[in-house]
């Protein structure tokens, strides 16, 4: 989305900064591919730790999907620069069938599974990754295409739980977040350190690349990654301010800790002069609690608040969603697990 043209390099005090709230760790894994941004991660986060009289042990790991038969000699110059600053490199493998649809989405899910088996092995607690301003900018563009809700708007935070399945309480550190990627070119290229280019970040089979495309006409109407980064932490403060509120209504409706399966009872006079979004969230978290499929879809979600807000009150209401069985009865809202389906066996003539 940018060229080093015209932008300065990170300054040691700059570096510091980014750095400065994973001093105390004793373990610390890069993600490392071998393009610009995560070969900027590698020499800054180095360059930090030399600086310190103690810190972190630095491990790069480098992921080869098996995808690009350039891989394997990025990660051996990955292993090469990481050496050449004193990192530890490993590199990992994902092995097996390659899904013929979704490939970028199994990539990213696989990469982050061996990242956290990585860091389970080292035992790191952290694992760090190169997202830029320009890639917070990108993920703001296509959650907009998807229809995302708010939460989704909010993009990336600089710390995450690693989404690696499963449970993990293994954290995803971005702290390049706020870096544009064109500083980090020039950064690289003051150091004189090399790097790859994946020619998948420019194939217009992927969204990402559709998008990165389009973006010098958007900045031309004044649509600069900074802009959509901004427009993505507003929503996150917004999204905290949400989330307490909905926190709030739960302990006045219904005091957790909330029984497995439900049910989750709110008296439906109260319920329903809570404000729409509270009201919403506050249902969809009940109902991933109560459930046992999924994640609540969101379209989903409002389709069936639309349809409880706008049944006349006198009326009972009863329909599921998610594996959860919501019913409206005698001025109480209920949600519980919903009975299992029974399967009609199919008779022979």
């Amino acid at each position: 989305m940018s060229t080093a043209d015209g932008a300065a390099p990170l300054a040691a005090a700059e570096v510091r900064s980014l750095f400065a709230d994973l001093a105390d760790c004793p373990v610390l894994v890069l993600a490392v591919s071998g393009g610009p941004d995560s070969t900027a991660l590698l020499w800054l986060a180095a360059r930090w730790r030399k600086a310190l009289r103690r810190g972190p042990k630095l491990i790069a790991v480098t992921v080869d999907h098996g995808l690009r038969p350039a891989a394997k000699r990025e990660a051996a110059a990955v292993k090469r620069l990481a050496r050449s600053l004193g990192v530890a490199h490993r590199t990992l493998r994902w092995t097996g069938r390659k899904p013929s649809s979704g490939l970028q989405a199994a990539a990213r899910a696989a990469r982050y599974r061996l990242l956290a088996a990585a860091a389970t092995r080292a035992g790191a607690r952290h694992v760090l990754t190169a997202h830029t301003l320009d890639d917070q900018a990108e993920t703001v563009l296509i959650r907009l295409t998807r229809g995302s809700g708010l939460s989704g708007l909010a993009a990336m935070a600089r710390v995450s739980p690693l989404p690696a399945g499963g449970a993990t309480d293994i954290l995803l550190m971005r702290p390049l977040l706020d870096v544009p990627k064109a500083r980090l070119l020039a950064t690289l290229r003051r150091a004189g350190v090399g790097y790859a280019e994946d020619p998948s970040n420019r194939d217009p089979r992927f969204t990402r690349a559709r998008l990165r495309a389009t973006m010098p006409a958007l900045e031309r109407e004044g649509l600069v990654p900074r802009r959509l980064a901004l427009l993505a932490r507003r929503v996150r403060r917004a999204e905290a301010a949400l989330e307490a509120a909905v926190a709030q209504a739960a302990a006045g409706l219904a005091p957790e800790p909330w029984p497995a399966g439900g049910p989750i009872a709110f008296p439906a006079g109260r319920y329903a002069r809570l404000p729409a979004e509270v009201g919403l969230r506050l249902l969809g978290r009940a109902i991933a609690w109560a459930g046992n499929e999924g994640p609540v879809e969101l379209g989903k979600l409002e389709a069936l608040y639309a349809a409880l807000t706008g049944a006349p009150g006198g009326v009972r209401f009863r329909r599921t969603l998610a594996g959860a069985l919501i019913t409206r009865s005698g001025g109480r809202l209920s949600i519980e697990r919903a009975p299992a389906r029974r399967h009609t066996a199919s008779k022979r003539p």
